[in-house]
């Protein structure tokens, strides 16, 4: 393409203007020219700037912290809600009739098996026992004269001094005043067993607690209120209720040999009590019901506790962490890895191929102190990310940072 000619007329300055593709001649010193000159090249500069691409600089990639899985002994803990029951239960029910004369003992306070409670006056128990002793004296008396008699008559029945009917008439009376004295020594004793029950003794050694009667009221053999309670505090049970479903997966885990049981001693138990606090004792498992409840399905689980201060009383709510064994192979990762999806369920952030996030459903089974127990979801060599989760989304690529030394510090203390 020609270049136009410069005109005349003084000093010029060719200015080429992209936009147009033209060449321009100005005065870039003299007057009116001048500023324009100034303008126009000052234009010229910033359409030129304009017109060329700029290239934006490279963006760094989020850093997210990651742990690597992997597995460890992990003791299976199983938190179940129940409530405490008394190992021994003892109501205090009158044996005979009759007008209470003593309460011996104080309402709430401890009393040793033995110990007596109440005192029924035994003024018509002691005369039935005295006329069953008279009874008795009575029909030994009769069998020594009979007796005699018999001896008597046996040597003159032989030589038919006296008849043979005699004889044995004195004969039988001996036997009737034998078994006259066998039912007197019955009336006797159950005499004397009335009489004894007009005082009552606690049945074992416990708690006591209120007296449902004071001195002066009439009480009758077997009635259905019960005059006070006894119940032994020391030790105590925790009743919990585990699904068969959970029973069952611990059976087949056990067989399997991926869970085994802590040494040779029953599971231990710890309580947390309905204020939030832990009960400072740790119980051990007692037994487990054979039966599953049908309208539950639920299997009864039974702790012992000591409870030396009266802490636990029968009736309370609490909850119960049963130490059921060691997983060998099991995987913790920390909580605050573990998000939820709308639907409810747990999930963690991995980081894969490529440096691309991912996200996962896992399963939880438990927590140790900060840490979750994963049961699902989760292989040996996965990378959780635990740190910077706000960076990362799935199908996102990151730098990543491994910090499955410092959790497992953390975890450790």
């Amino acid at each position: 393409m020609s270049t136009p000619a410069a005109p005349s007329g003084g000093p010029i300055v060719s200015v080429f203007h992209p936009a147009d593709k033209k060449t321009h001649w100005i005065h870039p010193w003299s007057g009116r020219n001048g500023a324009i000159a100034a303008a126009s090249l000052a234009a010229l500069v910033l359409v030129s700037g304009c017109s060329k691409k700029q290239t934006p600089p490279a963006t760094a990639l989020p850093q997210v912290g990651v742990i690597t899985v992997h597995t460890q002994p992990v003791a299976r803990i199983t938190d179940l809600p129940g409530r405490t029951s008394a190992v021994l239960t003892s109501e205090i029910r009158p044996q005979v009739s009759g007008v209470i004369l003593k309460r011996l003992f104080a309402e709430g306070s401890d009393v040793k098996a033995g110990q007596p409670l109440y005192q029924i006056d035994p003024a018509t128990y002691q005369a039935s026992y005295d006329s069953a002793e008279a009874t008795l004296k009575h029909a030994q008396a009769a069998l020594a004269t009979d007796r005699a008699k018999a001896a008597r008559y046996k040597p003159l029945a032989a030589a038919q001094a006296v008849s043979e009917q005699d004889y044995d008439d004195a004969v039988a009376a001996t036997l009737e005043d034998e078994a006259d004295i066998a039912s007197a020594k019955a009336a006797l004793d159950q005499a004397q067993i009335n009489l004894q029950y007009t005082r009552m003794y606690a049945p074992i050694s416990g708690t006591i607690g209120a007296s449902s009667v004071t001195p002066g009221a009439l009480v009758t053999a077997d009635q259905a209120t019960a005059l006070a309670t006894v119940t032994q505090l020391d030790p105590i049970y925790v009743d919990v209720n585990e699904s068969s479903a959970t029973w069952l997966r611990l059976k087949q885990e056990q067989d399997s040999g991926q869970f085994e049981r802590q040494g040779a001693g029953a599971a231990k138990v710890s309580l947390m009590l309905e204020d939030g606090s832990t009960y400072p004792l740790t119980g051990k498992l007692q037994f487990s019901q054979v039966n599953v409840d049908e309208m539950t399905g639920t299997v009864l689980v039974r702790a012992i506790f000591s409870n030396p201060n009266h802490l636990l009383l029968p009736g309370m709510y609490v909850h119960a962490k049963l130490e059921e064994g060691v997983n060998k192979n099991g995987i913790l990762i920390p909580q605050q890895a573990v998000s939820h999806d709308t639907r409810g369920d747990a999930t963690v952030l991995l980081v894969g191929a490529k440096n691309m996030v991912s996200q996962r459903v896992i399963q939880i089974g438990g927590n140790v102190g900060s840490d979750w127990i994963i049961t699902g979801g989760l292989q040996p060599g996965d990378k959780v990310i635990v740190d910077g989760l706000l960076n990362a989304a799935p199908g996102q690529a990151v730098s990543s940072v491994d910090e499955t030394r410092s959790f497992v510090v953390s975890s450790a203390n």
